[in-house]
């Protein structure tokens, strides 16, 4: 485990919008809790090169600030399961229907790709008394209460076989945080090592588990706008009746930072259908302004660029195909796992020693996440088709 963990406001935000989606939720619901997480960081971090809150802090109530601290303490946890190497994601929820605590997020690929998933608990904590020390015991005392009692647990993505509980923390007017990692410990093997077991047929290292990869999907396509998507995704995982769609799905397509984007289109509706008529609009500053979705993607003093989420492309034409493919084979012969890409993340990293452009103020200001899903924290170029 690295020491550091390097991230901009645009990733932040997009993960604590990340995490925030992993549930049933109507798609609608879902995207407006993605728009919150923006609103937040934009009015309660501020700008540097350091982790520093905004003076406005002080202005929540007690349980806002609260519940606040936990949100972020989620975000920072998906930033450093991504960066680890770990992919594919659900809400830990689906682990038991009691009420014994148990971690927040389950997630799969990574180390325990092809063996099985592992549990994250996340802890968020904004208080004067925050340190390096009080940071290190939360993290422990949630591994211990939340995370190692189910370690070896069933859960319906494979069978739990590691965890961590990862706790990050921050005085509200001090400059800085702390973030602490504790683990399942892996123990030496003693002897002589058995020979490699054989990989579990029809697994690559592109493949994942089918269960893990719709819940992954389900939260980015909610936070793209995309409800036409997701209602395929709740038809195939719980059944119910069929959706009854009249009309291919539409996607703009993007390219931004050397990559090629797609965009929902149906929030643009009635323009979806009309590139043209789109890219019009969009540069229009007499027309565009009018256009509700347009002024959700616009900061509050109106200067500046909130953000968009996005797929890259390969990611999801890769997704969209397998959906397809179960839609016409039916729902009950939905195959076992799902051959996906997975992309290398930017706009975060863990202290390796290598380069990486997590500065807000590059001229692609955006962070792309290992399942493909980017928020783009600045203005896509003219061209959009």
């Amino acid at each position: 485990m690295c020491k550091t963990l390097t991230f901009g406001p645009t990733a932040l935000a997009a993960s604590m919008a990340r995490t925030a989606t992993l549930r049933d939720a109507p798609p609608e619901m879902l995207a407006r809790w993605g728009d919150k997480a923006l609103t937040e960081v934009e009015w309660l971090i501020e700008d540097g090169n350091m982790f520093v809150l905004a003076q406005h802090i002080n202005s929540l109530a007690d349980a806002e600030r609260t519940a606040f601290a936990g949100r972020v303490g989620a975000g920072v946890t998906d930033l450093l399961m991504n960066a680890l190497g770990y992919t594919w994601r659900d809400n830990a929820a689906c682990l038991s229907s009691t009420l014994a605590p148990h971690a927040d997020f389950i997630y799969g690929d990574g180390a325990v790709s092809d063996h099985g998933v592992v549990l994250a608990e996340a802890r968020g904590s904004f208080a004067a008394n925050v340190s390096a020390a009080t940071i290190a015991g939360q993290a422990k005392r949630k591994y211990s209460k939340q995370v190692k009692p189910h370690l070896a647990a069933k859960s319906p993505h494979g069978k739990v076989i590691h965890g961590y509980s990862i706790a990050f923390g921050s005085r509200p007017g001090a400059a800085g945080a702390f973030l602490h990692a504790a683990e399942t410990r892996i123990s030496k093997p003693r002897g002589k090592r058995p020979p490699p077991t054989a990989s579990t047929p029809g697994l690559s290292p592109e493949s994942t588990p089918a269960s893990l990869a719709l819940a992954t999907h389900r939260a980015n396509f909610s936070l793209m706008e995309a409800p036409g998507v997701v209602a395929w995704i709740d038809w195939i995982r719980a059944g119910g009746e069929r959706p009854d769609v009249a009309s291919p799905l539409s996607f703009l397509s993007i390219p931004y930072a050397g990559r090629t984007f797609l965009a929902s289109a149906e929030p643009l509706w009635p323009f979806h259908d009309c590139p043209h008529w789109l890219e019009d609009l969009w540069f229009d500053p007499r027309r565009w302004p009018r256009f509700p979705h347009r002024r959700r993607l616009l900061r509050r003093s109106g200067d500046g660029f909130a953000g968009w989420f996005v797929m890259e492309e390969r990611s999801a034409e890769r997704f969209l195909n397998s959906l397809s493919d179960i839609i016409r084979s039916g729902r009950e012969n939905m195959p076992a796992v799902l051959k996906l890409p997975r992309i290398e993340p930017s706009g975060f990293a863990m202290d390796r020693g290598e380069e990486s452009d997590v500065s807000p103020e590059s001229e692609y200001a955006y962070a792309l996440f290992r399942d493909g899903l980017a928020l783009l924290g600045s203005p896509p170029p003219r061209r959009m088709v």
